[in-house]
């Protein structure tokens, strides 16, 4: 892996085009690969080995905390810090605790979502090193493009832009960082 490069791009004119070519890369070893595609293309997501992520899991553990909170909170108020007994109402009532604890479970898990999704794909980025190729700007929302990234495995620089020119892409560039 070259220290100052990001990886290899290629670019093509159609969805079928790079599907195919995911495939391919996918199918010689490559794992670190990324796309990019001016719509959502059926499969290709699956073809260049997109996994789950972690978010279910942060919002899950987010919404059982806000809940967790939110009950212990009024609990805690009307148990132990200000117990008042009105009209014969046990102290610990928890039908009345449903409400609030019910809606900080909500405002948690809402807030892990976003911020979770965040953190998982790693945002905010301000800068993407493929904004460094040639053209990439201009025709994002035309062209279909190809990455692997110089982290993977089996990444050499000349073996990758062989294999793009064989699958046949339009244009073939070495991303700078």
């Amino acid at each position: 892996m070259s220290a100052g490069v990001y990886g290899v791009v290629a670019e093509y004119d159609r969805a079928e085009e790079i599907v195919r070519a995911a495939a391919e890369v996918h199918r010689l070893g490559y794992r670190r690969i990324e796309a990019f595609t001016p719509y959502p293309v059926e499969g290709l997501a699956g073809t260049i080995g997109f996994r789950k992520t972690g978010v279910p899991q942060v919002v899950l553990a987010s919404g059982i905390l806000g809940g967790t909170l939110g009950y212990g909170m009024q609990a805690y108020a009307t148990i132990v810090s200000y117990p008042l007994n009105v009209g014969g109402r046990p102290l610990h009532s928890w039908p009345a605790f449903v409400p609030v604890t019910f809606e900080l479970t909500v405002l948690f898990a809402a807030f892990g979502a976003v911020f979770g999704m965040l953190a998982l794909n790693g945002l905010p980025r301000l800068h993407h090193p493929i904004f460094n190729t040639p053209y990439f700007a201009e025709r994002n929302s035309s062209r279909f493009y190809l990455c692997i990234l110089a982290d993977d495995a089996r990444y050499d620089t000349e073996t990758v832009e062989k294999l793009f020119a064989d699958l046949n892409a339009n244009h073939v560039w070495e991303v700078p960082r």
